[in-house]
């Protein structure tokens, strides 16, 4: 494969010598950089470089050219290569066209000039666009490879693990993909072995487990510490968190998740409102992000892997796994989360996995092209996720129990759904049945008010109702209110049980359980604000105690 391409583009002569001896310094081993004068040229190249199978990473394109707006410029070149990424080079009196552009044409940076010096103004946006554009972007694919009915909850387990994960595969669905059938022939299995996954190396694994599959590529860590500082539980944002900044104040860290890091922030297709997007970010880029931050200061990271409880001994912690190692920590932070409550209706279990998914399931959200789509739910999750289904499905249905969104979902998502012509709104409604054959195919609605019912034709039914905190599998003497979520700090005075659970002369940290040195951050505890940048706060906040109580014992 030739070298990807960064493609510059100024009518000024002397802007672009400099543009492109900057990029050169930094990028020319590892880039290909091309540079002109002309917005027409450059188009015209790029149709040449289309057809010669090269490909673009990133445009850098000034704003004011005489032959054609940087914006237009952008605009059509988004359509020769639309995962290259976008910088527009502007002047300070060009801002409000560049703010104007991150919505229009998906812009992903602009540049005032000058950039000097580069090193501290130019190379770190460079840098950063660069990365992003080589996580998504795979040429030629080389990875692991999943044949299987795309109605299969089995298959969808395994392309949702995947996918959490950040690891590269290719679907292959049996009945529309036409290399299917020839994968399974020279690997002499047949359609009964599904779903099948094939890795890098051309080994194979048929219906296999996710602890199969992770075992298979190296997931876990094959030696752990023998005492960590603190261990973290659950790998959403609060504890992506906690992670990160435990590990860069030097404490022993060990994260440990069931399914896949993000939680349900990692499964949003759009995250609008966190500081510092002004394009905003997916979940999976914001996971992807924080995971690689934490390795890299020295976290370890155990997935998938459960915690059936803890014990507390002569101060310390004991871990236990469902399956592995007993896992000893000096301190613990809980921050598992929180699950979507199950829609108790006929039928709804028989097409969970086939049609019907808990949460975002962006892995299928192909598969709904040109068909009507149900969500079911009020909340910013459910809005992000009607919004992404929206680009696919020939109409996303939003249901909901109440009058209207206002008192659920943030206003600029609530104006997002207004101007999507496919997204419509159903209040005072919910749904009563659902019924197919292999796979979801119609559902039942109720209006709330009248009783009316009324039979509609439905391929997916995406639920995001009610949170139920994950803590059923905690056996400890930890205080939870009365939907199971854990108190912390002055709250546990108001419990009559707390004295006897509570040892310590201290009142407990603020984000301290009834047992001391085990801390709860993020939607597992009660009275957190379910916002994803509230529970990155809580999770560093919740460091900050860790080395308050190891400063204690």
């Amino acid at each position: 494969m030739s070298r990807p391409i960064i493609f510059s583009i100024d009518d000024d002569p002397q802007v672009l010598r400099s543009i492109s001896r900057d990029l050169k310094t930094q990028y020319g081993k590892e880039y290909k950089i091309l540079s002109t004068t002309s917005a027409n040229e450059a188009f015209e190249t790029l149709a040449e470089l289309k057809n010669s199978s090269e490909v673009v990473a990133l445009f850098l394109c000034d704003q004011r050219m005489p032959e054609m707006e940087g914006v237009k410029f952008l605009e059509k070149a988004k359509k020769v290569f639309p995962d290259a990424k976008r910088v527009l080079l502007t002047a300070y009196s060009d801002t409000d066209a560049a703010i104007k552009a991150i919505n229009d044409v998906q812009l992903d940076y602009y540049l005032m000039k000058p950039w000097n010096p580069p090193e501290e103004k130019l190379y770190p946006v460079i840098n950063d666009l660069l990365d992003d554009w080589h996580s998504h972007y795979i040429p030629e694919f080389v990875g692991m490879k999943l044949i299987g009915y795309q109605f299969s909850p089995q298959s969808h387990l395994i392309k949702d693990f995947l996918a959490g994960n950040l690891i590269p595969y290719r679907w292959f669905d049996i009945e529309k993909n036409i290399d299917s059938a020839n994968l399974l022939t020279i690997n002499n299995r047949t359609t009964d072995d599904l779903p099948m996954v094939i890795f890098e190396d051309g080994t194979c694994l048929t219906k296999p487990t996710i602890r199969d599959i992770a075992d298979k590529i190296g997931k876990n860590p094959t030696e752990l510490t023998d005492v960590y500082d603190v261990v973290i539980i659950g790998a959403g944002p609060a504890g992506l968190a906690a992670a990160v900044y435990g590990s860069s104040e030097g404490l022993k860290t060990l994260l440990i998740e069931r399914k896949a890091p993000g939680g349900q922030a990692g499964t949003s297709s759009r995250i609008e409102n966190y500081l510092g997007f002004p394009a905003g970010l997916s979940g999976a880029d914001l996971t992807r992000r924080a995971i690689s931050q934490a390795m890299r200061l020295g976290a370890e990271f155990l997935s998938p892997q459960s915690v059936s409880d803890i014990r507390q001994k002569d101060g310390y912690k004991t871990i236990i796994l469902d399956d592995g190692p007993e896992i000893i920590s000096r301190t613990v932070v809980i921050t598992t989360g929180v699950d979507y409550r199950k829609l108790e209706v006929k039928g709804v279990e028989n097409y969970t996995g086939a049609g019907i998914y808990y949460g975002a399931a962006t892995t299928e959200a192909s598969a709904c092209t040109g068909k009507e789509v149900y969500v079911i739910g009020g909340g910013n999750s459910a809005g992000q996720a009607a919004m992404y289904l929206s680009k696919f499905a020939k109409n996303v249905h939003i249901i909901i129990r109440r009058d209207d969104l206002t008192s659920t979902m943030s206003a600029y998502l609530i104006a997002q759904i207004a101007e999507t012509p496919n997204i419509t709104v159903l209040p005072n409604t919910e749904v009563i049945e659902a019924d197919g054959s292999n796979c979801l195919e119609k559902i039942t609605i109720q209006n709330c008010k009248t009783g009316e019912t009324e039979l509609r034709v439905a391929s997916a039914l995406y639920i995001f109702i009610g949170a139920k905190p994950y803590t059923d599998w905690i056996k400890l003497d930890i205080i939870k209110n009365a939907k199971d979520f854990i108190e912390t700090g002055r709250e546990l005075r108001s419990y009559e049980n707390f004295n006897k659970v509570w040892k310590l002369k201290r009142d407990p940290f603020l984000l301290e359980t009834s047992c001391p040195g085990i801390f709860a951050a993020g939607d597992v505890r009660a009275g957190a604000m379910n916002r994803v940048a509230s529970a990155v706060g809580e999770g560093s906040m919740a460091i900050s105690f860790v080395h308050k109580y190891l400063a204690e014992i």
